[in-house]
């Protein structure tokens, strides 16, 4: 028997359709292991416990957040992942909720592609001593509060100093990340299968200062100059962990990609037109 996990946000038209999924997967003799989303929790907190290991694939019935949810349930895992649209615009979701029991069979008799999607290990150390460690799917954000002066944020490359950001803060982003916060704040928009991290400072207090790509094999030092508090490191906003002047977070490429499942040849510029809808004609 097949086990196969359901993660759904809290939504009536989403939770409906989670419970016909899963009355329809337990007809065909599967066994159902069912996730309600979570709110963002404080890394202090305990997270939940990773998901069942044996999982055959997980599907996810919301948004780009429920997404991120489920992406932080797997860890480090090698679980096949499939979004089903029940958010706004986003760019994770694999299917519209009109096609899933088609893909749901399909899926079954394991006709489907898996696509990896490069993730970031995020650590931070204090004063010498790990204190977190997350892998992320989208990004890694510092952020300063709301009553905060302006953030300075010392960055190194492969230990070579590039420059201290002086910003409200500092997203660095996977290639699948680039379509998030990162693009809000001005970042480019890189393909998923570009091998590089992006670098995007929020609202830079120098004018000169401009988002940068650098490959993904190197390994990035951030720390806090002067005495800092009130500002926030978030994990692809599912949790988050209050950093000061006595931290050092160091960002590189993940060892566990995330398995994206794929059931049709969808070029990526289509995709990336119609979430952003772009016309490709007249302005």
């Amino acid at each position: 028997m097949k086990r196969i996990g359901i993660v759904v946000k809290a939504d009536a038209k989403a939770g409906k359709k989670a419970d016909e999924l899963e009355k329809w997967l337990r007809s065909k003799g599967m066994d159902v292991v069912r996730k309600e989303t979570s709110p963002p929790r404080k890394f202090s907190i305990p997270g939940e416990s990773s998901a069942p290991p044996d999982l055959s694939c997980i599907f996810v019935l919301g948004g780009d957040g429920s997404f991120l949810n489920a992406v932080c349930w797997i860890g480090e895992q090698n679980i096949p992942i499939l979004g089903v649209k029940f958010g706004e615009v986003g760019f994770l979701a694999e299917i519209t909720e009109e096609s899933l029991f088609a893909v749901a069979e399909s899926i079954l008799n394991e006709d489907f592609t898996i696509k990896p999607r490069m993730r970031l290990l995020v650590k931070v150390f204090r004063e010498g001593k790990e204190i977190a460690r997350e892998t992320v799917l989208n990004d890694m954000v510092i952020n300063r509060g709301a009553f905060a002066r302006l953030a300075h944020i010392k960055t190194y490359i492969d230990d070579n100093y590039l420059t201290t950001y002086s910003a409200d803060g500092l997203i660095v982003a996977t290639p699948t990340g680039s379509t998030a916060y990162s693009l809000a704040a001005g970042g480019p928009i890189i393909h998923p299968d570009v091998k590089g991290i992006i670098m995007t400072p929020i609202c830079p207090f120098t004018l000169t200062i401009r988002p940068l790509i650098v490959p993904e094999s190197v390994s990035i030092k951030i720390m806090l100059e002067e005495k800092s508090s009130d500002v926030m490191l978030t994990f692809d906003g599912q949790a988050s962990l209050e950093i000061n002047e006595k931290d050092t977070i160091i960002v590189e490429k993940g060892s566990h990609p995330i398995n994206m499942i794929t059931m049709e040849d969808r070029p990526y510029f289509d995709v990336l037109k119609t979430k952003l809808r772009w016309s490709g004609g007249r302005v």
